[in-house]
């Protein structure tokens, strides 16, 4: 029933989403046949972003939990994992060295520059002491904000700055259908995630459990690390970066559920969709006609619970 409950508020979420925009759509005008306009709005540009939003939501979510039991820490996603900067770079790569390639291509290759700096962040963990929790996201911070600055020193090297941005700023307006279809994939990746969640939970509680269990450790990341790229590379490339979407509701459903990722995943990936759709319909409402991207507002929603987190884990301590 709480399923069926979850999955009713998304519909109800999605079917205001389509609703809500500068061209007026109601469903007397819709199912009328004389608005053909209405018509090819609903199908070419609402239907499609609603989708997007949803694909990219849940997608975002999952990769959070997976990359927090990957680290083994609470504060962990691809946005304080240097994952989607890495990711950024692909993009400027193509950008940069073949234009011309298709969509997938370039997703591809965003795929394969995620892979690379997401390994080397758990690489430089398994590196360093880490006295602190908050010592892991502060590295990848770090490690994010140095892809970062190469990102831009060669995309104002060769005046790419504009481009770079259209790519990277986590914003659906531009979505129409055509321009969507590679979010599709993230939707398969994530149920390749729960097939393989009770691995996750497994290795969440750290290598030498897993392998006591008898559980494959460096394939389970591998399997990890793969799907984490891959989503990330594919919501960069076609609506650019939802920072902090992976931090925020991992953290909220595991305050309710628990870690059994069995059992909360379905959960984070509704309540990822559900967050992305409140917050479009927000960056929609609020200087209407004009919209303020989802990157945006996530990100203040992000940096708030962020802050949340420090401060609950401080007075645990005192």
């Amino acid at each position: 029933m709480k399923y069926i409950a979850a999955l009713s508020a998304l519909v109800l979420l999605s079917v205001a989403s389509v609703f809500i925009g500068v061209s007026d759509l109601s469903l007397s005008g819709l199912f009328s046949g004389e608005n053909a306009t209405a018509r090819l709005v609903l199908v070419e540009v609402r239907i499609p972003r609603t989708l997007a939003l949803v694909f990219a939501g849940a997608g975002m979510a999952v990769c959070g939990t997976i990359m927090q039991m990957l680290a083994r820490n609470r504060f962990v996603e691809p946005s304080t994992a240097g994952t989607v900067e890495s990711a950024g770079l692909g993009i400027l790569a193509v950008l940069l060295l073949a234009p011309e390639l298709p969509v997938y291509m370039k997703m591809l290759v965003a795929t394969a520059f995620a892979l690379a700096g997401t390994s080397l962040f758990l690489l430089i963990l398994t590196r360093i002491p880490l006295r602190s929790p908050l010592m892991v996201p502060l590295v990848g911070i770090m490690l994010g904000g140095i892809i970062n600055a190469v990102t831009t020193f060669f995309a104002y090297r060769y005046d790419m700055l504009q481009s770079l941005g259209a790519w990277t700023t986590g914003d659906f307006s531009a979505v129409l259908r055509g321009r969507y279809e590679l979010l599709w994939l993230s939707l398969g990746l994530t149920a390749l995630a729960y097939a393989a969640a009770d691995r996750f939970t497994v290795i969440g509680m750290g290598e030498a459990f897993a392998t006591n269990l008898g559980v494959n450790y460096g394939r389970v990341v591998a399997f990890g690390l793969v799907i984490v790229s891959m989503v990330t590379a594919a919501v960069v490339v076609t609506v650019g970066m939802v920072p902090f979407l992976g931090l925020i509701v991992p953290n909220l459903v595991a305050m309710v559920m628990g870690d059994r990722l069995r059992r909360s995943l379905p959960w984070i990936a509704i309540s990822g969709a559900g967050l992305v759709l409140a917050c479009d319909m927000i960056g929609r409402l609020v200087i209407a006609p004009f919209e303020v991207p989802v990157g945006t507002v996530l990100g203040m929603l992000g940096s708030a619970f962020f802050l949340y987190l420090l401060l609950r884990r401080r007075s645990r301590a005192a």
